[in-house]
């Protein structure tokens, strides 16, 4: 599973031209599902997003989590985050988990950051979505469950 995860100002998904998703300050995390993934996956990015410190203290740190600056998450789904783009012009998505799959673990996720005390809004999945978005930072943080970075 991977997840890009941005420090926003704010945030938002709009779908047919209807606003279903809005957040304030916290993180925006576009999220990917592979073949293979499970609900361990998920724990690990749930984890990994509530307990990140990537806010800054009074000092100017980077030393406060979201759960500290009482932060929102606005998890999007974005199955081209496996693209893979190594042959030819065009990205294939083979890596990519199928929809059903895909579908169970985001919403797990999402489910994960709720139990945790978050409050999260998500995007609809499998829509053709915009997602607008101001970097606060800019801040931008690459996790995967199957390797470090």
């Amino acid at each position: 599973m991977r997840a890009v995860l941005q420090r926003v100002s704010r945030a938002e998904v709009t779908v047919e031209g209807k606003q279903v998703a809005a957040i304030g300050r916290g993180y925006l995390v576009l999220l990917g599902v592979t073949h293979g993934d499970d609900d361990s996956d998920a724990r690990y990015i749930a984890d990994k997003i509530a307990s990140l410190r990537l806010f800054e203290d009074e000092a100017g740190k980077i030393n406060r989590g979201i759960t500290d600056i009482d932060g929102e998450v606005l998890v999007v789904s974005q199955f081209t985050l496996y693209a893979d783009c190594r042959k030819g012009r065009r990205p294939s998505f083979t890596d990519a988990a199928p929809p059903e799959v895909a579908d169970r673990l985001y919403q797990r996720v999402a489910e994960m950051l709720r139990e945790a005390g978050l409050p999260v809004q998500t995007g609809v999945f499998g829509a053709h979505m915009q997602v607008a978005l101001v970097n606060d930072g800019p801040v931008t943080i690459l996790l995967d469950s199957r390797k470090a970075f």
